[in-house]
């Protein structure tokens, strides 16, 4: 179990010494749009580096949208991040589940990731595993509520699907934090990353807004037995002026 951070996409491998993070994340192309990603000028950096690597899709994508001008290039979206992704050495790309929007049957979404997932393996799979990411409100996302994260799996967990656990977003769905690994691992027989966040606001809000452990809302101590049970690699979100602190309290507190 290795601990770092979410950092500026410029400079990771200067980001991470900063805070003394052994893990990081960071985008590849602007986060609220489509363009393809560009070859990482810290490409070598990174693959010498050490650095467990993780790289965040762009927030548009919504694989699981019914409209075909969102859908098909979210789906050429991915592919091309998880392209990009491996070259420098990432362990997965995370993606957001998405929605369906008011009135429309959340079974097309599920359907709809499903036939993402069969096709692209059927065509050799994903440069890098695709792990798809909780959400924090939306009431017709795909993978806001351990009830949809359930029908999201039976649609796609064959495929051999990643999940990245956001307790934030948990945290703001409702979805208490006590036993959330052993819950989520019951569904998903598997958590890839931790994305280990406090929340500015308070349970169940449904406000994606992060911050630091010692601040937020959420009970540190939920926050440090999700790092200890997980048992996986662990990137805080936080803002950035406290990260290294997040960092050195998590890694205090799980005895490393």
């Amino acid at each position: 179990m290795r601990i770092g951070a979410h950092v500026r996409d410029d400079d990771p491998v200067g980001a991470a010494a900063e805070r003394g993070a052994e893990v990081v994340q960071f985008f590849l192309s602007d986060p609220q749009g489509w363009k393809k990603p560009k070859p990482h000028p810290q490409t070598e950096a990174l693959l010498a580096s050490g650095l467990e690597v993780f790289v965040h899709a762009p927030y548009m994508i919504n694989i699981a949208s019914l409209n075909n001008k969102i859908r098909i290039p979210s789906r050429k979206n991915v592919i091309q991040h998880a392209e990009a992704a491996a070259t420098v050495g990432a362990k997965g790309l995370i993606v957001h589940g998405g929605h369906v929007t008011k009135g429309e049957d959340p079974s097309e979404g599920f359907a709809n990731w499903r036939k993402f997932f069969e096709r692209q393996v059927a065509e050799g799979g994903f440069a890098v595993p695709v792990l798809i990411e909780n959400t924090a409100g939306g009431d017709n996302a795909m993978a806001r509520s351990f009830d949809n994260i359930k029908r999201l799996w039976d649609a796609v967990g064959e495929f051999g699907s990643g999940f990245c656990l956001d307790t934030c977003h948990a945290f703001a769905a409702g979805e208490d934090l006590v036993g959330i690994v052993e819950r989520v691992k019951a569904i998903t027989g598997r958590i890839d990353l931790v994305h280990l966040n406090s929340s500015r606001d308070e349970f169940g809000s449904a406000r994606d807004r992060h911050d630091n452990i010692k601040t937020g809302t959420i009970d540190a101590d939920q926050l440090v037995a999700v790092v200890a049970n997980a048992g996986c690699p662990v990137v805080v979100e936080t803002p950035d002026e406290g990260q290294a602190d997040d960092i050195a309290f998590l890694r205090d507190r799980a005895g490393r």
